[in-house]
């Protein structure tokens, strides 16, 4: 795939937001997966993520509230699909 023309996924904001660093690394470790052309998944985030899985799913919640990360697909048994929606939509 051919990633020259796409811009990366991290919104600077996100660091002015007043979140912890535990969100914050989930919204990092997110754009880092989107910038690669890979799914955003739980399965793929908790394949990274080097705390616990309870901080992951803290940090994923605290993103879906604030709308910088959607849910797209969920099985109900949090195998969970996102995507990084634009800033726009995002609730500061």
């Amino acid at each position: 795939m051919n990633n020259d023309n796409v811009k990366p996924s991290m919104n600077q904001k996100i660091f002015t937001l007043g979140l912890s660093v535990e969100t914050i690394s989930v919204y990092l470790l997110c754009c880092g997966l989107a910038d690669e052309g890979a799914v955003l998944s739980t399965k793929n985030l908790l394949a990274l993520w080097n705390g616990s899985p309870g901080a992951l799913y803290k940090g994923i919640k605290n993103l879906e509230e604030k709308n910088i990360l959607l849910r797209i697909i969920s099985d109900g048994e949090d195998k969970n699909v996102y995507k990084l929606p634009d800033i726009k939509s995002w609730k500061i």
